[in-house]
């Protein structure tokens, strides 16, 4: 599954080149993947225009003229792909990484697609038929059960470092890492943004929350928008998983001090990295700098 610097490198791609389009005409193959009404795709989607795309955690919101939004979410094996009049001259994607992103479309992983009255078109590939395109009214999109259950965004400029700490309150007999997992808590975090934030503080993944002090509720805090806000920038992980919006690998792996790097040297203090399971999850840490007594 994307995480979030993922699917914000997807939404800043898309804002750039699918604004003031509008939609003539929608095809999809599979109702779980597009699972809309007739009259509703027939009446606040045909002959809409694009007037935004939004990010939400880890979901994709793509405003209309008609105030219907496309909510999208990729799962695990979702793509968007725009291709434009001239296919060769204008092709962009992210998702996962499979010659969909490159290749002749539609093709068998083709679940949606959405063709604009230029002439481009949008695909949503998905081998595996999990993610899913949702039409709904844009007033209504904070109403979704999701929506209401996740966490703060932790890269807004408002989320401060005290209310990112309080968060976790109400998790205290959990480890830090399944803290920082949990969608509920704060929004976006993943695996590899939480093996990075807690290398960087210095804390061990396995640590209760209640055992995790204020100085180091705020090293965490600072981390997590550090490596993430890298990660935006060198265009997301690839984690074998996801492009950025022009179908380039982002590069972030390349710059990760932890995540995958068992068996090599910390770049800290040169001790060798390990893997443990923590929260269920594979876990990367430096056992001399994140001690767990």
């Amino acid at each position: 599954m994307p995480e979030l610097p993922e699917v914000e490198t997807v939404k800043r791609g898309l804002n750039k080149l699918i604004i003031g389009k509008v939609i003539a005409a929608v095809r999809a193959d599979n109702p779980k993947s597009f699972p809309n009404a007739e009259p509703d795709v027939r009446n606040f989607l045909i002959g809409a225009s694009v007037t935004e795309v939004r990010r939400r955690a880890k979901v994709l919101l793509i405003d209309l003229s008609t105030n219907y939004t496309l909510v999208i979410h990729l799962k695990m094996t979702g793509q968007l792909v725009y291709v434009g009049q001239h296919t060769h001259e204008e092709r962009f994607a992210g998702g996962h990484p499979t010659d969909s992103l490159v290749g002749a479309l539609p093709d068998k992983s083709t679940r949606v697609i959405f063709h604009f009255s230029d002439d481009s078109h949008l695909f949503f590939n998905d081998q595996r038929k999990f993610g899913w395109v949702r039409l709904m009214p844009t007033a209504e999109v904070p109403n979704i059960d999701f929506m209401k259950r996740v966490g703060p965004e932790p890269l807004e400029v408002n989320f401060t470092a005290t209310e990112f700490a309080t968060r976790f309150k109400r998790r205290p007999r959990t480890t830090i890492k399944a803290a920082l997992l949990d969608q509920s808590v704060v929004a976006g975090v993943g695996n590899i943004y939480a093996d990075e934030a807690l290398w960087g503080a210095k804390i061990h993944p396995a640590r209760l929350v209640e055992t995790i002090k204020p100085a180091e509720f705020k090293r965490i805090y600072t981390e997590v928008r550090t490596v993430m806000n890298l990660s935006i920038e060198k265009g997301g992980s690839t984690n074998r998983n996801y492009v950025n919006a022009e179908g380039k690998k982002g590069s972030y792996m390349e710059f990760a001090r932890v995540f995958r790097r068992e068996g090599l040297a910390c770049p800290r203090c040169g001790t060798e990295i390990i893997k443990i399971r923590v929260a269920g999850r594979g876990t990367h840490i430096c056992p001399h700098d994140q001690k767990l007594g």
